[in-house]
């Protein structure tokens, strides 16, 4: 048998093909849909059948070295206790913006739009523009143009912070 040849020609057909294959090669019928899977259990199949299967003795240690009581499905959960934290180790919540683009809190962001300044606070809980707290610069965006546009690219403002 050559496998080169063989995987090729598997690689070559379709799910359908494949299925058919296998069929042929197991002497049963699968649900399996998945080109890969059904690449590799119909070579497997077609080198054990060529070449010889497992002894049975290497069966025995097999089955001696697989504990069903190890084999999971799905990971086990993570641990619901915390482990207790060294004494010499402290933890402190960092302040950061998530995005760089955005100034820092108290800082006011100018564009000037049709000949008019506009001028937005940037504030701990979201963007300030005539009196009213926003939740993000689209939003602020969206009240002065009328239509939905990205704040960032309305306000200029680049990846690194500041204007372009």
């Amino acid at each position: 048998m050559n496998v080169g040849k063989e995987l090729a020609a598997l690689r070559r057909m379709s799910v359908d093909g494949l299925r058919s294959r296998y069929a042929e090669v197991f002497g049963e019928t699968t649900n399996g849909r998945h080109k890969e899977w059904l690449i590799k259990r119909i070579i497997y199949r077609m080198q054990a059948l060529a070449e010889g299967d497992l002894s049975e003795r290497a069966r025995q240690r097999a089955a001696e070295l697989a504990n069903d009581a190890d084999l999971r499905r799905k990971p086990p959960k993570s641990p619901t206790t915390k482990p207790e934290s060294s004494s010499r180790t402290k933890t402190a919540k960092l302040q950061t913006n998530a995005d760089t683009r955005v100034p820092l809190p108290g800082s006011t962001i100018t564009r000037v739009y049709k000949g008019e300044t506009l001028e937005v606070k940037v504030a701990p809980a979201g963007f300030e523009y005539e009196g009213e707290l926003y939740k993000s610069l689209s939003a602020v965006a969206k009240k002065i143009t009328g239509s939905h546009c990205n704040g960032y690219l309305f306000f200029r403002l680049k990846k690194n912070g500041g204007d372009r």
